[in-house]
């Protein structure tokens, strides 16, 4: 499956999850469902992914936790804060660079409308959506 149809069936679980729970919740709460709603869709995912870091041509272990790759191949960050900042759409990038992924989305479910909390980072990924 093509990383932008997994993206399509993220976003649509988080806009259910959204629309039945609200804003509000605590980010593993959402982490918990849509890891659930994903499930059922048939998706495969891990969550808190450890990441190792390459430098200086050393291997450091755990250089972060990723909430949630899907299909091995989409990379979800989960927020739940009043207001995304430009740094973590700069921390999802190089979470995708690290990781040798094309698409990252970053999801902030503390928003009134989900739409307005979805954003879609690419790495290398052709514009074909």
């Amino acid at each position: 499956m093509h990383e932008n149809d997994i993206a399509r069936i993220i976003v649509d679980a988080a806009y259910h999850i959204h629309v039945s729970l609200g804003p509000g919740l605590l980010e593993s709460a959402y982490q918990r469902v849509l890891a659930y709603e994903l499930r059922t869709r048939s998706l495969s995912l891990q969550t808190e992914v450890p990441i190792s870091i390459i430098y200086d041509g050393r291997d450091f272990d755990e250089g972060f936790r990723a909430d949630m790759i899907v299909e091995d191949k989409v990379i979800v960050e989960l927020k739940s804060v009043e207001k995304v900042a430009p740094v973590h759409k700069k921390q999802l990038l190089t979470y995708l660079k690290l990781a040798d992924k094309r698409l990252g989305l970053l999801i902030n479910f503390n928003e009134y409308l989900i739409k307005d909390g979805i954003t879609r980072i690419v790495n290398g990924l052709p514009d074909d959506r």
